[in-house]
């Protein structure tokens, strides 16, 4: 039996209750056989796998790297994947390198296949690296199955906090979050702005939202959301905008709880 989360609310409210029964039902996943064979399955054979060649004829390790990092729509997509591990992330115009969507990047990276003779499936730690990932990720795709919303919101809480703690310049970082589209999903809800932004000029897109962010949060910095309190307010500010757009605008509880936050 697959895990099934818990969420008997909607909105803020049932967004809230989601974090503050997280960790229980974290640990439920982790116990569904379906997770525990997966995790062994993954354990016991990729210390075996030395080529990208081998990783991705292997579907049940291939889907679990790919859900790992996010890709896991490219499940069907092995060549494109193939040539993205193979050509690693060290040389500047590697594929995973040039590809706006980063995540790809920190694929190749972790494995290591097209920059080192002895690729990182052979470290004793790589499994537990990855399976870390893997857990959080389907928690989040199983989440998504019933609410998108918190599955976006969990997304970001992690991917904008690990950005924030770079040391990239802001504009680096801007550029990050516009190449991902779950954050740019969340930021762009957040700050009200249509999905039409998207058709901008970047460098524009860049401008506008430096200028957004800083009249919403005092800030045009994506590193003041290593803060705490700052992200939860950012997430905050998605949930109640995404509740909006569910509901409409008018009196909506959602529109109100965002009166007040602006005041």
């Amino acid at each position: 039996m697959s895990f099934q989360p818990v969420l008997p609310l909607t909105g803020y409210a049932g967004w809230g209750f989601l974090k503050r029964t997280m960790a229980r039902q974290q640990a439920v996943q982790l116990a569904a056989p379906v997770q525990r064979r997966d995790e062994a399955y993954f354990r016991d054979r990729i210390g075996k796998i030395a080529t990208a060649e081998q990783l991705v004829s292997d579907k049940r390790l291939l889907r679990i790297t790919l859900t790992a990092f996010g890709l896991e729509g490219d499940i069907n997509s092995k060549a494109f994947i193939q040539k993205v591990l193979e050509g690693g992330t060290l040389k500047e115009g590697s594929l995973a390198n040039r590809l706006a969507d980063k995540q790809y990047q920190k694929l190749s990276s972790a494995f290591g296949f097209g920059d080192y003779s002895v690729p990182r499936t052979k470290i004793s730690t790589f499994p537990d690296e990855i399976l870390s990932q893997f857990r959080a990720r389907s928690f989040e795709a199983e989440v998504g199955a019933q609410n998108n919303t918190y599955r976006l919101a969990l997304n970001a809480e992690r991917g904008i906090s690990e950005l924030a703690a770079k040391s990239t310049s802001e504009t680096a970082k801007w550029y990050s979050i516009l190449g991902n589209a779950p954050l740019r999903e969340v930021l762009q809800t957040a700050l009200g702005l249509p999905k039409s932004f998207a058709s901008i000029d970047l460098d524009q897109q860049v401008s506008v939202l430096k200028a957004k962010a800083e009249a919403a949060f005092g800030s045009a910095s994506i590193s003041q959301f290593a803060d705490p309190a700052k992200l939860e307010g950012l997430v905050r500010r998605f949930m109640l905008r995404a509740e909006m757009q569910e509901q409409g605008t008018g009196s909506s509880p959602a529109a109100i709880a965002l009166a007040l936050l602006r005041s």
